[in-house]
């Protein structure tokens, strides 16, 4: 298999540490998180030897998952790739994996040395089920990507006594464009949820969505600052990824692209108490897109695993499987070998620029 011209596995396992280097910086004022992260740290080392083991026999395993484990939200947020993809509806969930069924991959997953798995959705605070099943793995790391309307003291709790759960709260900036996009009130409640955790010493994040229109102004000193003040230690630049040819103008191109990569490493110097991160990322470090199991992989609420939360295609479940086994199935394969994942490409997103092919590849697989 050739994965363009970077070695994967060295990739990932230098990420893994840099992500753990950074963290301990930003939490060294935090006595009871950097416990947690210099223990992670131990086993993040172990995972990474055995994913190296399985790299010998051929075998790539990415250090990251991506799992939505419910379906359902409680909001309707402008442009959400899940409720475009139909991944999220209001409707009563069918066939959702259980806390059980998502346990055994937990465990699947950490036999397999993956470190980190992105708890989503829909709205993820709606499976406390599945948060408590994932709270007893403390060799993995569960960011939470949630809206942050569902916090309560059980869920202060949770996330204080078992520091593997990190909540990443979505914002979209000032009270206008968060309350535009994600309705009235929100961010009123994300900055209470903010200010609940941070009286309590529990380290929490941000994710926003980065389009061409708001790049500069989310990554002004004054808006960092602002979540600075609030207690956030994590933001994570997650890319726009246009749900329909209407909204692509707004994905960001190689210059924003640059400006992210050239004011991340700024940030990272003038604010070293928070860590700092891009979705995808610069994909010409890594020789191409990530998804398809090349750097992480996504598993629906249904079991259905697809090569990223962006790209809904599946043609194996995990009930049926192992992760293994979903790693190497047909139409992964076929996007990690057939070149599409490498290509150069405008935006964000490679599938969505090659949605047809990828639907293509599915139809003569059945």
């Amino acid at each position: 298999m050739d994965d363009g011209n970077i070695n994967i596995q060295e990739y990932l396992s230098n990420g893994v540490e840099e992500i753990i280097k950074n963290a301990l910086k930003a939490t060294l004022k935090n006595p009871k998180e950097t416990l947690f992260l210099v223990k992670f740290k131990k086993h993040a080392q172990k995972a990474t030897k055995i994913r190296e083991k399985y790299s010998e026999d051929g075998q790539n395993i990415p250090g990251f998952l991506i799992a939505s484990i419910t379906s359902n939200c409680n909001l309707h947020c402008t442009g959400c790739y899940s409720r475009a993809n139909d991944a999220c509806n209001d409707e009563v969930p069918l066939n959702q994996l259980s806390a059980n069924e998502w346990e055994d991959i937990f465990n699947q997953a950490k036999e397999l040395g993956i470190s980190f798995i992105v708890l989503a959705g829909g709205e993820p605070l709606l499976r406390e089920d599945v948060i408590i099943k994932a709270s007893n793995f403390s060799e993995i790391l569960f960011p939470i990507f949630t809206n942050g309307t569902m916090l309560n003291k059980n869920y202060l709790k949770l996330f204080d006594e078992n520091r593997n759960l990190v909540p990443i709260l979505s914002i979209e900036g000032d009270e206008e464009n968060t309350d535009l996009r994600r309705g009235k009130g929100v961010y009123k409640q994300l900055l209470n949820s903010m200010e609940s955790m941070n009286r309590n010493n529990i380290i929490f994040g941000a994710s926003m969505t980065f389009t061409k229109e708001n790049i500069n102004s989310i990554l002004s000193n004054g808006y960092i600052n602002q979540l600075h003040d609030l207690g956030c230690k994590v933001i994570f630049f997650i890319e726009y990824v246009p749900m329909n040819k209407d909204t692509i103008d707004l994905a960001p191109g190689d210059r924003e692209r640059d400006i992210l990569f050239n004011e991340i490493n700024r940030l990272r110097k003038e604010y070293q108490d928070m860590l700092f991160m891009s979705f995808p990322g610069d994909e010409k470090l890594s020789g191409g897109c990530l998804a398809a199991g090349r750097g992480f992989f996504h598993i629906n609420s249904n079991g259905g695993a697809e090569p990223c939360p962006a790209s809904p295609y599946s043609d194996i479940n995990v009930c049926e499987t192992s992760l293994i086994d979903a790693l190497n199935s047909n139409l992964f394969k076929s996007l990690r070998n057939g070149g599409i994942l490498t290509e150069e490409h405008e935006g964000g997103c490679v599938l969505f620029e090659h949605k047809d092919e990828v639907e293509k590849i599915l139809e003569k697989m059945k």
